[in-house]
């Protein structure tokens, strides 16, 4: 099927900053193809969905189902996800579109890969062959028999770390980082994926809903109604996910948004100006009634964790987002530099693969992206 694509630049970067570009085709305002990349004003051609076997069911992201398939062009495993069309009548939903054309940009090791795009029988059926990834780390800390020891939370974390670095220096938000979007290869490869909520960001910051980030890894100032997003939404995520990590269980597990808004309270102290200028003027300070808790419990919590960790997991639990330790601030963290040292990914340990199992019965290929690499 051979569908108009437009590639250069100039148009992938308007795109992000105005992704409204889905009007008249599948893959126009996309340089959707990544073995087909035409010149602007060319044609590119989208291969079917039918070249791929769906295997087996592997999971299911933000807006799609995901599966293990095999490419009967080359032999090769990938994750295929079919874009979710079932609200959409004028095209392919807006989040789906800031997928593609972010993860389009994006090359790292540790961010997931966006291959190219297929088509189904119709041109509103629209696939993401993503690279493929054994193994998700909230599958594994369930799975697990025993705890990743200190020094793979470390190459784990690092590895997150990097990859959101990238993203940040490329300004870009990922909005939903949590264990299970974390994705690991058999060779200890930690690759961060499902982008449906990420966001291109600027100067200056734009207004964007809260309504982010699942609650256990969302930010305070998410939680108390702040529009204005930066980084620090994501580097909070990542102190609860080395936090979950550590413990061997989730750090803030609220149930509800005034719940999780205590349980940050019991952990860190009560927020003030003093602290967090500009905390009394949120949006939702006035709903809540806030415990008085003048006391800081992330020592009691990890007794046995080093003044280097304890003072990472400080720097990325700060109230105020601008004093929040950037991706760039923790990759130099001690806490990475003393024993026990993070081991090499390579010598991360394998696990059964969970995902290779018979494929459930379904109707169509239906599919989506949080795989990774082999």
């Amino acid at each position: 099927m051979w569908l108009a694509v437009r590639t250069t630049h100039r148009e992938q970067a308007t795109s992000l900053a105005s992704p409204s570009l889905l009007t008249g085709g599948v893959c126009s305002g996309l340089g959707v193809c990544d073995r087909h990349v035409p010149s602007p004003g060319q044609l590119g051609r989208c291969r079917s969905v039918k070249e791929f076997e769906k295997l087996n069911r592997i999971g299911e992201g933000t807006y799609g189902i995901v599966y293990r398939a095999r490419d009967t062009q080359t032999d090769e495993i990938v994750a295929l996800k079919k874009v979710r069309m079932d609200k959409e009548k004028d095209g392919v939903p807006i989040s789906s579109l800031r997928e593609i054309t972010l993860l389009l940009r994006l090359r790292h090791p540790n961010i997931v890969e966006l291959k190219e795009v297929v088509v189904g029988n119709h041109l509103e059926s629209i696939f993401l062959v993503m690279g493929y990834c054994e193994q998700d780390l909230a599958s594994l800390l369930e799975n697990m028999p025993t705890p990743f020891s200190e020094a793979q939370v470390k190459c784990i974390v690092l590895q997150v770390l990097r990859g959101l670095q990238y993203l940040h220096q490329n300004f870009i938000i990922h909005r939903d980082l949590k264990v299970s979007n974390l994705l690991m290869t058999d060779k200890g490869c930690v690759k961060t994926a499902d982008f449906g909520l990420a966001r291109a960001y600027g100067t200056p910051v734009k207004p964007m809903t809260p309504k982010v980030v699942t609650l256990w890894y969302r930010a305070p100032e998410l939680l108390l109604g702040s529009t204005m997003q930066t980084p620090s939404i994501d580097m909070w995520a990542v102190g609860c996910i080395l936090a979950e990590l550590l413990a061997h269980k989730p750090l803030l597990p609220g149930t509800s948004e005034i719940h999780q808004v205590d349980l940050i309270v019991q952990l860190l102290g009560t927020p003030s100006e003093n602290i967090w200028p500009g905390f009394s003027q949120l949006p939702l300070v006035g709903q809540y009634s806030l415990r008085k808790q003048p006391y800081n419990n992330l020592k009691h919590k990890f007794p046995w964790l080093s003044e280097a960790g304890l003072r990472l997991l400080n720097l990325l639990f700060m109230y105020d987002p601008k004093k929040r330790a950037t991706a760039g601030d923790c990759l130099e963290s001690s806490y990475f530099k003393e024993k026990p040292l993070p081991c090499e990914p390579e010598l991360m340990p394998t696990f059964p693969h969970h995902r290779n199992k018979p494929a459930p019965t379904s109707s169509g290929a239906e599919s989506q992206s949080r795989r990774c690499k082999p």
